[in-house]
Formats: structure tokens, sequence, C-alpha cells
């Protein structure tokens, strides 16, 4: 993309909004808006048409939705999409996990007024967006760049002990991932499970009650004060803007400043698991940009628990589990359809199956 202008296509039903976003882009001299659609229909055609680095997709369009169009371009185009979207009603944010799910890249809310701090936002996470192809696939455009191999690092604590609790961080394609180790566990598993999702707001609020939907596992919000003991087979994920760890095998949540620019942060999770469980504790960082987590693995690992990354030709982005590997912090490296497998596979044996009920 270097030297290249970014090639947008702007997909809105709303001329207004067209208008305002079309306008934001084309004040950055490396950014070329290539099209405009106003229903998922002509967002397909455009695409095909023009093959944009980038789109910026509404959700609520006439004749084909967001979604639809969404599904289509992942399936028969690939292309990064930015979902903009002033959604947030339970049904149209379910509408938006299912498009991140399917690949769309990351969500992003429409302007309000004329706030110059969300221009730059979106010129810039345009720009982000844009360079995800190649991180998604870097042996095609990085030649013989290899991905880092898993390294030894030191355990400093004894002898392994039964697995307690699981932990879960992922970030940019995190939607689909967790969904796919999710479902790669028996409904037999009974490990509680902690879930730190990087989504922003508004559009965290209803992430737990969808994921709820997708597997047979319950999946709520944390609360604090609650025993990890007790969510046994369940997901209990970080809520909005809030930390959480474990302290004395209950849930603590806290507004402490953000680590990595993230609140929640995995990492936070991650390093109170080393601290709390030790070697009782797994862990697997999930794909996503940006290093979080990465030291926290590190650190259940050193304490003689599980550690998990997923692979380069399964992540979205290479970007946390890549830290992650670099730095010695994954005994094992694996892609996103036997991740679960291999969590299940740290479970005692039950006869009771704490599927939902």
């Amino acid at each position: 993309m270097i030297g290249q202008r970014i090639r947008v296509l702007v997909a809105d039903d709303s001329l207004t909004v067209r208008r305002r976003l079309c306008a934001v882009l084309e004040e950055d001299p490396g950014i070329d808006v290539v099209g405009e659609a106003e229903n998922g229909s002509q967002v397909i055609d455009l695409c095909r048409q023009f093959r944009p680095d980038v789109i910026t997709m509404d959700m609520m369009m006439p004749v084909m939705s967001g979604l639809a169009a969404t599904e289509y371009i992942m399936a028969h185009f690939p292309t990064p999409i930015l979902i903009v979207s002033s959604s947030t009603n339970r049904g149209e944010l379910f509408k938006t996990y299912e498009a991140l799910a399917a690949g769309a890249i990351d969500v992003l809310e429409k302007p309000d007024g004329d706030a110059d701090d969300w221009d730059q936002r979106f010129r810039s996470t345009v720009k982000l967006v844009s360079r995800i192809k190649v991180i998604t696939h870097p042996r095609a455009r990085l030649g013989n760049l290899s991905p880092p191999q898993p390294t030894a690092a030191p355990v400093y604590k004894g002898t392994a002990q039964p697995c307690r609790v699981v932990g879960i961080g992922a970030s940019t394609g995190g939607p689909a991932a967790i969904v796919d180790v999710l479902r790669g566990l028996p409904t037999s598993f009974s490990l509680p499970i902690l879930l730190v999702l990087h989504i922003g707001n508004p559009f965290a609020a209803a992430f737990a009650e969808w994921l709820d939907g997708q597997t047979p596992r319950h999946v709520s919000y944390a609360r604090g004060g609650e025993a990890v003991a007790s969510a046994a087979g369940r997901v209990l994920m970080a809520p909005p803007d809030r930390h959480m760890e474990v302290a004395g095998g209950h849930i603590r949540l806290t507004s402490a400043p953000e680590r990595h620019s993230c609140r929640p942060s995995v990492d936070v999770l991650f390093e109170s698991m080393a601290r709390d469980y030790g070697s009782a504790a797994a862990a697997c960082l999930l794909t996503g940009m940006g290093r979080d987590g990465a030291s926290g693995l590190l650190e259940i690992r050193r304490a003689g628990g599980h550690t998990v990354a997923q692979d380069e030709a399964t992540s979205v982005i290479f970007g946390m589990p890549r830290e992650a590997v670099a730095m010695g912090a994954a005994q094992r490296v694996l892609p996103i359809a036997e991740i679960g497998p291999a969590l299940a596979a740290l479970a005692p044996s039950r006869n009771a199956e704490p599927g939902k009920t």
C-alpha cells in the first residue's frame, strides 16, 4: 500500500451520511473514494467492479442489508470491511456481531455532529483496516517472511495441578474465533471460562447475550464478587470498559487505567490468573491487533499453566498471537479449529453435562 492511495467504497442508505463520510475521507490525500452505494446489492456490484481496498458498511440498508452484503462479499471476493453504524438496539447490535463473525474487521459508531476527533479516528481506522490484507495474507505479500516459532520459556513453579480455569483473550477478528473455540468444546466441559474481547462502546452492550445464543454454553457478563468456581462450564465475559481479574478465587472488576490502550485488558486478566491459579490455569490468545495478552500469557506459562496461541494462517490479524509466540509465551500454536479440542483435553472428566437447561 506504500505510495498508493487507499481505495474506499462507502455504503450507507442515507445520502447525508454518505456525503459526510466521503468528505471526511477525501480530506486525506492518501485516500480515494471510488464509489458510493445506498443498499447492499449495490455494494456487491460496486465491490466486484472496483475491487476497493476498504468498504465502509452500514448495517441497516434497503434491498439487501449490510449483514447480507458482508456475508456475500467475504464468501466470494473477500475485502476488508469497516462497519460504520449508529445501531445500538439489541436486534441491530446482533446484526453487527453477525457481520463481525462473518469477516468484517471492525466497527465504528457514526458521527454525531461535527466532531473533528471522530473525523480523524475514522480516517485512521480506514487506514488501519486497509493494511489488514497484508497481515491476513503475509506469505503472499511479504515474500519469505516466516512466522516466529514457539521458544522455550522458563517455568518457575513446580508440579502442574489439574486445570481449574480457562482464560480467552481476543481482539480484531475475535467474534468468529471465540465462537469457533466455544463450539469446539464438548457440552460436558466443566471448567469456568473467563473471556476478554476488545470491542468498542457502545457496540459491546449486548455481545455476551449474542454469544450466549451461538453455542450451548451459557455466556454472561461477569459480576464483581462472584466465585469463579460457581461458573463451572459457563463463560464469564469482562463487561464493557471494565478490567476483569481474579483475586482469591473471585471476580474483581475495576476501572483502573487502560493497558495497551485497552479496558478491559487481556493482560490484566491473564496476569491475575497466573497469580491466583498458577499451574492450574490455562489460557489462549486469539486473533487481534497489538500486543495485549502476550505478557499475561507468558506469566501463565511461567507459573506452569497451559498456554495456546492461535496460528497465523487462521488469524484475521496475527498481532497479539505473534507477540506471544515471539516472547515464548505459547506452549502450542494451533489453528482455530484445534484450540477447542486442546482446551477440552485439559478438563477433568465429568458424567454430567452442564449445557443450557
